[in-house]
């Protein structure tokens, strides 16, 4: 039987002291992915506006669904704008990440959007974050500002040259290193050259660093490079290869 599963609350202190931290991407716009990835007792779930169908609403129930299930539920944003970060963090999201974060003027407009006190965040406490109205004005502001996780996207050529600054954005709470997107930039061997580059600085920084991995000799060489929260996969791809496995299993009756 798993360990009992941290709580929610303290998701974002985890992982800025660098906990191993297990976490997929969410693409289906309903509650039963994320309730099913919280029960078998994943850490996290990043519910993926940027390249999928989530809107408001949909984000709403995901974020519900986390709740439910016990799980941090963090919204990659479609755009770091400060209504859109906004909205996440109102329907109860933990944290947000924010894609192709390439200056520190990126990086300083993001934290600010995340933040009551020195940020630009609008408050409301009649949301999901604010328990309806159950927190008070100075209690959700100081239990917000105290949890919520902001995460920023590497992924751009031009993020390369300003890391260290970057880094230096105070409210910025890790890294999620985007080899996707690198790989498509720079090709195979300079992506790899860049992951490592990415890597030392957040060692140099002492801030955590996040990615999705294709397989465990994937992650040892990630964990070597000092990565602790690690993303695998999707629930489409875990529902395609299940049922990829079932066709193989059981549809050729001939084969049982």
């Amino acid at each position: 039987m798993s360990p009992p599963r941290a709580s929610v609350s303290e998701f974002r202190s985890r992982l800025r002291s660098k906990q191993h931290l297990l976490g997929t991407f969410i693409k289906t716009p309903s509650s039963h992915a994320i309730e099913i990835i919280g029960s078998v007792g994943f850490d996290f779930v990043i519910i993926d506006q940027e390249h999928a169908p989530f809107d408001r609403n949909s984000i709403d129930i995901a974020c519900l669904a986390a709740k439910a299930s016990g799980i941090a539920a963090i919204v990659r944003v479609a755009e770091p704008s400060p209504s859109s970060i906004l909205a996440a963090l109102d329907l109860g999201a933990i944290g947000v990440m924010a894609p192709h974060v390439d200056s520190p003027e990126k990086a300083k407009a993001l934290a600010a959007a995340c933040r009551y006190r020195g940020g630009v965040r609008g408050f409301s406490n009649t949301t999901r974050a604010g328990d309806f109205g159950g927190a008070s004005l100075a209690d959700h502001i100081a239990d917000q500002d105290a949890r919520v996780t902001c995460i920023a996207m590497i992924e751009d050529e031009a993020a390369l040259s300003h890391l260290d600054g970057i880094a230096r954005v105070d409210g910025i709470d890790a890294f999620f290193i985007g080899r996707g997107d690198l790989t498509a930039a720079l090709g195979v061997e300079r992506m790899a050259e860049a992951t490592r580059t990415i890597t030392a600085a957040a060692r140099a920084a002492n801030m955590p660093a996040m990615a999705l991995v294709s397989s465990k000799e994937d992650a040892r060489a990630m964990r070597d490079l000092g990565v602790t929260a690690f993303l695998v996969s999707n629930d489409q791809n875990f529902l395609k290869s299940a049922a990829a496995q079932a066709l193989k299993d059981y549809g050729d009756a001939k084969t049982w």
